[in-house]
């Protein structure tokens, strides 16, 4: 099977190019595929897919060519990726599957359309305007945080730490204790602190997430985008333009009246083939004492 590697401000994922949803992709093989020692590692997998041949996205397939299959690395379904998406249209120009235009590229999703443009090195997509609509705890490592509830296309929970910690005495080696009921599905944790004023936006924030599927991740778009939204609140504005550092990197989001747009970096590194039948060729087995 076919595969290119890319990612997003250090957001990776493996990338099939399936243009008639023929592959029989499971949660199994997505797995398999993103484990970093036995597969090819990633955070999450982009099926490439028309719109016309996916029974998800074939209600959009007048508007959009191309359906962007996301699952996260466990496996699971996730409704929206921003640095997904970026690398996804990234994909398609470098390979030919759609024309660099003057027009927003259309993309569909599980959780909508999207449109996306090029910017040189970048690539910005235009998304859902965050919706704040409650708030709720998270607890890491015994420290409890009251955060902000943010819809983006998938949930968000948007927690500030207080002024005398340090992002980086966070341990996510494991997933934040939520409110189940408020989350039924789960929801992607990102932490924040203030960074220095950056010339030319209305603010700048520093984070770092726990994303539901995949465990902590250099980036998360969605993400920011719910961290630029919380932000511009907290700064009594509803639109403006954040500056969001992520351990892998930058992200510009911009928040409109309407819309929201992620811009950012995104890259395709590598591309090969893998064999499938070795995937499964070497299960992992739990260590027991003699």
């Amino acid at each position: 099977m076919e595969f290119t590697k890319g990612h997003g401000t250090g957001n990776d994922f493996v990338i099939l190019p399936d243009p008639d949803g023929a592959l029989d992709l499971t949660p199994g093989l997505v797995a398999a595929l993103c484990d970093r020692r036995r597969g090819i590692g990633g955070d999450g997998v982009l099926r490439v897919v028309r719109a016309a041949k996916h029974p998800e996205g074939v209600a959009l397939a007048g508007e959009a060519e191309w359906f962007m299959d996301y699952w996260n690395s466990d496996g699971s379904f996730a409704e929206m990726c921003g640095n997904g998406a970026r690398v996804f249209v990234r994909y398609l120009l470098e390979t030919g599957l759609a024309t660099p235009s003057g027009a927003a590229l259309p993309v569909a999703t599980r959780a909508g359309l999207v449109r996306a443009r090029v910017e040189g090195a970048e690539v910005a997509v235009e998304m859902r305007r965050p919706r704040l609509y409650d708030s709720a705890t998270a607890t890491v490592g015994g420290l409890t945080l009251t955060g902000a509830a943010v819809d983006v296309g998938n949930p968000h929970l948007v927690c500030a730490l207080p002024a005398s910690l340090d992002l980086d005495v966070l341990d996510l080696t494991r997933a934040p204790d939520v409110d189940p009921s408020l989350f039924p599905s789960g929801v992607n944790v990102e932490f924040t602190t203030p960074g220095e004023p950056v010339e030319g936006t209305d603010g700048h924030v520093l984070m770092r997430v726990y994303e539901r599927g995949s465990a902590e991740t250099l980036s998360c778009g969605t993400g920011a985008c719910a961290v630029a939204a919380v932000a511009l609140r907290d700064a009594g504005r509803e639109t403006g333009t954040m500056t969001v550092d992520v351990p892998g990197g930058r992200l510009t989001i911009t928040i409109t009246d309407d819309t929201c747009w992620l811009s950012g970096p995104a890259v395709l590194v590598a591309t090969g083939e893998i064999t499938l039948s070795a995937l499964s060729a070497y299960p992992r087995r739990p260590l027991r004492r003699s």
